[in-house]
């Protein structure tokens, strides 16, 4: 007789004999997959490998009406995203609503979009936080599950000295490639050029997500720093005029191909003037409410928003059906009709 709990199994040879512990059947199993360590995981990326990236993506997460993640809309989204050319994703940054989520759906997110996907397109975690404890936990937990580079933060909120700053970056840059960024209308703090070079004699630093301005961008491309525009509506002159690699992109969610074309096929006015409406459009109020918004009315997602990000009014979710038109319908993600939607139709989630 055996009598097995959980994976154990437990055999009794003869009546009235205590049973014997058997080793569990997937240990004698040739050649089983057992998840890699972190130290043999973490550094498996090649810096040169994510400095090289022109298109990534800052990718949306998509949810269910309950407020868990809808992982079969965001599967379907990323692989939008790869076959229109995206290099990378961001998982959970800002636009991926990363600070609504806790870290076991975080980490969960990132494994997830690995598995999937981390053979086709770079997976960049974002394993920043303000807490320097939590920066140095998730990250090493998103390497471990397989994540190719970190996206860090500057504390933000809790703002800290310039050497408190340089120490939290230090705390994380020996861990893997790494993109600082600086984004300082969130977090009420330039990153200083001083911190970034300081930094940039740590071989994992990949490069800088930059969002102060184009000047700043040269400033660091001019000493063979690489940066990736955060500013959609400056990206194309970024990446012509001011030696950006390229841009980590809101506006790429919807229409990955334009995106791809503005960054790869050379300097292009006319294109980038077509997709300026659009993008003051997705940022007439705080990302990521008009990018929640647009793939809604494309049918992409779910109309689902998480408090305390609410849809756009009805007017502006009118201005977008019509920039679409503009634009063909065609060059967007999605096969649905664009639709205005009705405000009944959006579900607004407080806890999930």
């Amino acid at each position: 007789m055996t009598l097995t709990i959980g994976c154990w199994s437990l055999k009794a040879t003869r009546p009235g004999q205590m049973p014997k512990w058997r080793s569990p059947r997937a240990e004698l199993i040739p050649n089983i997959h057992l998840p890699m360590r972190s130290y043999e995981v973490k550094n498996r990326t090649n810096v040169d490998d994510i400095k090289s990236l022109r298109l990534i993506t800052a990718v949306k997460t998509p949810y269910l009406p309950d407020g868990r993640f809808d992982l079969e809309a965001y599967d379907t989204l990323v692989n939008m995203q790869m076959e229109d050319g995206v290099e990378g994703v961001i998982v959970g940054g800002t636009t991926g609503e990363g600070q609504l989520m806790s870290w076991d759906e975080h980490i969960m997110l990132i494994g997830h979009t690995v598995n999937c996907f981390g053979g086709s397109m770079k997976v960049i975690g974002n394993t920043g936080s303000n807490s320097t404890r939590e920066a140095i936990h998730a990250t090493e937990q998103g390497f471990a599950v397989g994540m190719h580079a970190a996206l860090h933060i500057n504390p933000y909120y809790g703002k800290t000295s310039i050497e408190g700053m340089m120490s939290h970056f230090n705390s994380v840059l020996h861990m893997g490639p790494t993109i600082i960024y600086n984004v300082p209308s969130r977090t009420g703090q330039d990153i200083p050029p001083h911190v970034i070079h300081s930094m940039a004699q740590n071989p994992n630093l990949a490069g800088v997500k930059e969002c102060v301005g184009n000047d700043r961008i040269e400033l660091y491309t001019n000493t063979g720093i690489v940066v990736w525009s955060g500013n959609d509506d400056q990206c194309h002159n970024s990446r012509w005029d001011h030696g950006a690699t390229g841009v980590i992109s809101v506006t790429s969610n919807l229409i990955p191909g334009l995106m791809k074309e503005l960054m790869f096929e050379g300097k292009n006015p006319t294109l980038n003037s077509k997709l300026l409406p659009l993008i003051e459009w997705l940022f007439h109020e705080p990302n990521p409410i008009g990018l929640n918004t647009a793939l809604a009315q494309l049918g992409v997602v779910r109309p689902v928003f998480r408090l305390p990000y609410v849809p756009l009014q009805f007017e502006k979710r009118a201005e977008f059906v019509n920039i679409v038109e503009e634009l063909g319908r065609e060059n967007f993600i999605g096969e649905k009709d664009v639709q205005i939607l009705d405000d009944d139709d959006f579900i607004l989630i407080g806890r999930y």
